[in-house]
This record gives C-alpha cells, sequence and structure tokens, in this order.
C-alpha cells in the first residue's frame, strides 16, 4: 500500500513544553514563599492575599494543573502523533485546549489569593472555573480520539493506554467531586455533606494523584525513557500486567486517608486493602522502567536527561512503596495530620513528577526547537542542586513528621500528656522548617537554570522551522481491528496465547473497545464505593442537640474557608486517647451532617478546633484573629487584622441561608429572616466584647469569625442520653 507524507505538529508542542517551565517556576516560588512563612510569620506582611491560607491551594494547583498539568500536554501531544502516525485530529481543538488550560490557570492564580475557593484540597475552584476545565477537558479528549480515529498505526502502543485512562478517570473524578449548588456567581456549596463529602474529597483527592500525576506521567515514562536510553521498554507483558492493575486498584485507594476518623471503619479498611494492593503494580512498573536503561549504565552517567529519567521512576518506586505503607492503620495514626505527609508528597511531587518533567523538556528543547540543547552543563548541574534540594527538603520533613507524631502521643509517667500545649511541638520543628526552606530554595534554583537553559535553547533556533515530516501508508480495512482474533489453538494453545498476551494485541487495535473496558475498569472500582457511600447518610444518626448554623455562623463559616483554615487546622479527634486528652470528646459522624463542605482537614500547623467553642471568651479570639502573638507568644500563625475593618455583607447571608435550605438543611425562622437574626446575633457578640474590655467591632468580619468559632464543638455538649438518639437521617 503506497505511503502518506504528513507532518506533525510541534508547535503546540513547544507551547505547552514553555509554559511548563514557566508555570513550573511560579509553582515553585509560591511553594518557597510559604514554606518560608512557617519559618519567619511576618511575611505574609500583613496582606490578605499573602497569607498561608490562601497562598498553599495557589501553590497546590499551579504544581499540578499549571506545571505538571503542561508538561502532560506537551508529552501527550508530541509522543501520541509519533506513536498514532497521525497530525492531531484538530489544530483548532489543539490552540483552544492550550490557551484555555492557560486562562484557567490564570483565573485560579486571581481567585484563591482572594479567598475565593469551593474548600476542598485540591478541588479549590469555584464553579465557573469548574465549568472551563470541563469544557476544556472535554476538547482536549475530542481533539487525542479524533487523532486515534485516524491514526496510521495499527496497534496502539502502552502510553496510549495510559493517556485513555487519564482522560476517562478524571472525567469521573472531577464531575462527581465537584458537584456544587451555586450561590452566587463565586461561591457555591458542597452537594455532598459531612461524612459523604469526607468520602467524596479523597476518592477524588488520592486518585487526582493518580490519574493526573501517576498514569500520564508513567504513559510518558514508557515513551521518553525508551527514546532517551535507546532501548526498548524491558517486558510487554509487565506493562499489561502495570496498566490494568493499576487502572482497577488504584481506584480504590482513597478512604485510607480518613481512619480513625466519622468515616465508617469498613470504608477506610477498604482503602487501606487496596493500597497495600498497589505495592504490586506500582513496583512492576518501577521495575520495568529501571530495566528499561539495561546495558545504558554508561549513558546515564554521561546523560543529563536520563538522570532525570532515573532518577523521578526511582522516586516513583519509593513514593509507592511509601503511600501503601502510609495506609496502614498503626502507622497512618502516627503519621497522619503531621509533616511525614508533606514528606512523602513532595518526594512524589518533586522526584518523580518534577524530574520527569524536566528530563522531558530537556529531551524535547533541541527537537522541537531544532537545534542543540544550549548547556548540557547547566543541565547537569540543575540535576545535581534538583537532587540535593529534594534531599534536604524530604529529611526535614520526615525528621519533623516523626517528631510531631511522636510529641502528640507522649505520656508521662503519671499517665499525663508530656507535651500537652500544641505550641511546644511547633517550636521544636523550627530548625526543620529553615532547613526544608533552603531545600525549596534549592530546587527552586535549579528550575531558574532550566528556564535560562530552555530560553537559550529557543534563542539559538533556526529563523523558520523546518516541518516535522513522516510516512506511513493508511490502516488498511484488514487493520481496523474488524479482522478475527488469531485461533488459540487448543488447550496448550490458549495457555500460550493467554501467556503471550495475544488477546491483549487484538484490543490494541481496537480503540473503541480498549477505551469501554479501562472505562468499565475505573466505574466498576468507583461504584463499588460510592453507592455504599451514598448510602452512608441514611445510617449516620442525628443527635438531637445538632442544629444548623445559625446565620451569623454560616457567614462566619464561609469567611473560615475562604482564609483557607483548613490548611492549618484540623475539625476530627480521632478517637485515639491522645488526642481526646488533648482536644476532648472525639467527633461523631452525627456531627457534620449539615457541613457543606466538610472541614475535617488533612494537616495540623496549628491545634485541632472541633471543641474549641466556649474555651476562651470572645475577646481573646479577637486578639488572636487580629496578632496571634498577643495571645499565644511565639505562634507561626499569621494575624488577620483586615477582619477587625472589613464590614459584614448582611445582605448576602440570607442567600446563603436559602442554597443551604435547598440542600436539605433544616433552617426554620431563618428562611425569611436570615439578615435580621444575624444582625442581632453580631449585635449581642459585639456588646459581649465591648463589656470584656475590647473595641466596639459592631458589624465588623470579626464578630462572625468569632460566632463561627465559638460554635465549633458545642452541640455535643448537649448531647442526649443513649437511647434519646434521633433516627437516621433517611430523609436528607
Amino acid at each position: 500500500m503506497q505511503s502518506e507524507t504528513f507532518t506533525y505538529d510541534d508547535d503546540i508542542t513547544r507551547k505547552f513544553a514553555t509554559f511548563t517551565v514557566i508555570w513550573g517556576l511560579v509553582g515553585t516560588l509560591a511553594g518557597l514563599l510559604i514554606a518560608l512563612q512557617l519559618a519567619f510569620p511576618s511575611l505574609s506582611f500583613n496582606l490578605p492575599f499573602l497569607t498561608f491560607g490562601r497562598l498553599r491551594p495557589l501553590h497546590t494547583n499551579a504544581a499540578i494543573f499549571a506545571f505538571a498539568g503542561n508538561a502532560i500536554f506537551a508529552g501527550i501531544y508530541y509522543s501520541s502523533q509519533r506513536l498514532l502516525k497521525a497530525r492531531m485530529f484538530s489544530d483548532t481543538l489543539s490552540r483552544i485546549h492550550m490557551w484555555g488550560w492557560q486562562l484557567i490557570i490564570v483565573a485560579a492564580a486571581i481567585t484563591l489569593p482572594l479567598g475565593i475557593t469551593q474548600g476542598k484540597e485540591y478541588a479549590e475552584l469555584e464553579w465557573p472555573i469548574d465549568l472551563a476545565v470541563a469544557v476544556i477537558w472535554l476538547v482536549f479528549a475530542a481533539n487525542f480520539f479524533g487523532t486515534i480515529a485516524k491514526r496510521r498505526e495499527r496497534h496502539m502502543y502502552v502510553a496510549i493506554w495510559f493517556y485513555i485512562a487519564t482522560i476517562v478517570a478524571i472525567t469521573v473524578l472531577y464531575v462527581f467531586n465537584n458537584l456544587a449548588l451555586p450561590i452566587f456567581a463565586m461561591k457555591s456549596y458542597s452537594l455532598y455533606a459531612g461524612v459523604q463529602d469526607a468520602f467524596m474529597q479523597w476518592w477524588y483527592g488520592h486518585n487526582a494523584v493518580a490519574f493526573f500525576l501517576t498514569t500520564p506521567f508513567l504513559g510518558m515514562m514508557y515513551y521518553f525513557l525508551p527514546k532517551a536510553a535507546g532501548r526498548p521498554v524491558f517486558s510487554y507483558r509487565l506493562s499489561i500486567l502495570h496498566f490494568w492493575s493499576l487502572v482497577f486498584i488504584y481506584i480504590w485507594a482513597g478512604p485510607h486517608h480518613l481512619h480513625y476518623t466519622a468515616l465508617p471503619e469498613w470504608a477506610s479498611t477498604l482503602g487501606m486493602i487496596f493500597s497495600v494492593m498497589l505495592w504490586m503494580p506500582s513496583w512492576g512498573g518501577m521495575i520495568n522502567g529501571l530495566l528499561t536503561l539495561r546495558g545504558a549504565w554508561d549513558r546515564v552517567a554521561k546523560d543529563p536527561v536520563l538522570k532525570f529519567f532515573t532518577v523521578g521512576v526511582t522516586f516513583y518506586g519509593m513514593s509507592t512503596f511509601e503511600g501503601p505503607l502510609l495506609s496502614v492503620k498503626t502507622v497512618n495514626a502516627l503519621a497522619h495530620y503531621n509533616d511525614w505527609v508533606i514528606a512523602h508528597v513532595h518526594a512524589g511531587a518533586l522526584g518523580w513528577n518534577g524530574f520527569m518533567a524536566f528530563g522531558m523538556v530537556y529531551w524535547l528543547a533541541p527537537r522541537i526547537f531544532q537545534t542543540k540543547l544550549w548547556s548540557p552543563k547547566l543541565a547537569e548541574l540543575h540535576f545535581w542542586i534538583g537532587t540535593v534540594g529534594i534531599l534536604f527538603y524530604i529529611v526535614a520533613m520526615y525528621t519533623s513528621g516523626i517528631t510531631q507524631g511522636l510529641m502528640w502521643r507522649a505520656f508521662d509517667e503519671t499517665g499525663r500528656l508530656a507535651y500537652p500545649d500544641f505550641l511546644e511541638t511547633v517550636i521544636r520543628l523550627m530548625p526543620m522548617y529553615y532547613v526544608r526552606a533552603i531545600g525549596g530554595a534549592l530546587y527552586v534554583v535549579g528550575v531558574v537554570i532550566c528556564l535560562v537553559n530552555y530560553t537559550m535553547t529557543w534563542a539559538n533556533r533556526p529563523k523558520t522551522y523546518e516541518p516535522a515530516t513522516d510516512s506511513a501508508p493508511p490502516l488498511a480495512p484488514a487493520y481496523t481491528g474488524k479482522q478475527p482474533a488469531p485461533s488459540p489453538g487448543g488447550v496448550f494453545g490458549g495457555a500460550k496465547y493467554f501467556l503471550r498476551a495475544d488477546w491483549h494485541r487484538v484490543w490494541e487495535r481496537k480503540p473503541f473497545k480498549f477505551t469501554v473496558w479501562t472505562t468499565v475498569a475505573v466505574l466498576v472500582a468507583s461504584l463499588f464505593e460510592i453507592i455504599p457511600t451514598f448510602l452512608i447518610r441514611s445510617n449516620v444518626p442525628t443527635i438531637a442537640s445538632v442544629k444548623p448554623y445559625s446565620p451569623l455562623e454560616l457567614y462566619g463559616r464561609d469567611m473560615y474557608i475562604a482564609e483557607g483554615c483548613y490548611n492549618c487546622h484540623s475539625q476530627m479527634i480521632r478517637p485515639i486517647r491522645m488526642e481526646t486528652e488533648r482536644y476532648g470528646e472525639y467527633s461523631k459522624p452525627g456531627e457534620f451532617v449539615y457541613d457543606h463542605p466538610f472541614q475535617w482537614g488533612s494537616r495540623r500547623i496549628g491545634p485541632d478546633l472541633h471543641r474549641i467553642g466556649g474555651k476562651y471568651p470572645d475577646l481573646w479570639h479577637v486578639r488572636h484573629m487580629e496578632n496571634p502573638r498577643s495571645t499565644t507568644p511565639k505562634s507561626i500563625m499569621p494575624p488577620y487584622p483586615w477582619m477587625l475593618e472589613d464590614d459584614i455583607d448582611f445582605a448576602s447571608i440570607q442567600p446563603r441561608v436559602d442554597g443551604m435550605a435547598m440542600l436539605g438543611v433544616p433552617y426554620g425562622e431563618a428562611i425569611n429572616k436570615a439578615e435580621e437574626m444575624a444582625r442581632a446575633q453580631a449585635d449581642a457578640i459585639a456588646d459581649e466584647v465591648v463589656a470584656q474590655g475590647g473595641p466596639k467591632l459592631h458589624g465588623k468580619a470579626i464578630i462572625a469569625m468569632v460566632a463561627y468559632l465559638q460554635r465549633l464543638g458545642t452541640d455535643i455538649k448537649k448531647m442526649p442520653k443513649p437511647g434519646e438518639e434521633d433516627k437516621p437521617v433517611a430523609n436528607r
């Protein structure tokens, strides 16, 4: 059959690769700033948009969706065209995808520092931006599957499998976790509440790591690592096992983030079991990647690209060993809420995702700019500085996390907490925070080196690029997947047919069937978790004393979310003696039935707040928010003086209450007079502040925050006796 000559669209790869490096610097700089803020709290400069609580979501979104996201798209657009022997389906769709994604990132960079957030980790973006993400993702999917449809290569290579899984799984995860009721143009409430919301969030949160930070990078590993090494992938059959077991098992693992919480134990235990099972496919992928380098180790010693890839795959193996380890309940009891998890996350993000992205950029740059890499020596320097930076960072955080965990659970010889004051652990960790900042700074220096090297390579490009041409015959009708599968040939022939994975080769030339089976693997695992979880709310008993937040408390809660307080404080006391001794009665599922969204948190830079209500006078909270060190010397919490100056937007309170009522929260008379009730409660609290010797703050935002904080945990003090509880919330 006569070959067709065609060109690849490398311009789209150039654009995504360029934004990868730019956003990589932005994301790591944001991370360095918040790391420095923990060591030097004054670096928030008393500005609302520079507080840790607002910048931490900016850092995570920039690192995940801006830096890693653009790296994913650069790798997919470049490799898919070569693997499928076809130009992308539509140049127009490619540009819509590229510019649309950058606009989404800019929108996130503007809204998050302004406190516009859903308050759910890795899913902070508000509903209009979520809709934009969905549209642009569908554009990307249409372009990708359109390219598969017009391919000239009969079999889909392993990298394409992982790209398909990414598109399918992220679509399911993003849509279901972000279902929300819009209240204002940039404000919404999650459709889920309490326990159910927590489950959905970590089903999404863990699998965002799985299908945005793992599967697409594995696809790129399977393409770029063999290309750079000049070696074929070590094992085709191992790649099949790696793919299908990872796609099916990973989706179950999310609930292990919620051990010892108000989530039913069966759900978190199921998450733990499947997390431990992830060791096998994850390490299968690592072994497949590293053994691809067999016979090429002399090149690894000389080639900075292969150094990045080798260390990146090694960090993938380390992270996927540590993740299942952290899911084991006894380990989780020590590590949860502390910096051990931060070390784990950054080992994966900086080592696996970061180094794979930088290795790909250095490999791509001379090819997409059609010139030599400006300085291989600078690339080598970047590798070593980045590696040392990662080690400084994670060693400091491992030390910090284990120190935290052991101090929190320590009891003295009298049976009392050895360190009852939470601040004692904070003070002990300060040297590790300094070292972490040094490690982060080194990593940022490496990114700057990459940007310089990339820019100078671009500057040396030819005046006109030569079109990237290729030739291949179109797929004949016999190659479209319609031909019958080869006969197994009896019992022993069937065994060989299976072991040789001939059955899988048939699937590889049937992209529609392959995508359907991938979707089934994702959905089956998801539905086995989600359907019982939707039944959770009918099994969560209400507590007679637990009532909806008052209109003013609801407004204060929205302020708490906007300031990102959940990034530093948890609201979940686990049924573990060290926690009940320190914070009070453990948290009950029925306490969260009106929480849209939940605010359990995942880290304790400050103490748990679930029982903070009534512990201190109103004036203490005012002083603490105005200047934390006035009430808690050596605190690293940033000040919030603007809360004493900003006015409460009373007009916005009624729509907030109406929205909650639409979600099933029984608000009673507040449906008709929320603003009036809020004003009355605000005046009462402001009068109390004055009576305690404080300033006149009538109508100021701080009063709403005080109202919310003073409400936390107080309902449980009025719990009925056993047997007097209400029936399960079957109608909610």
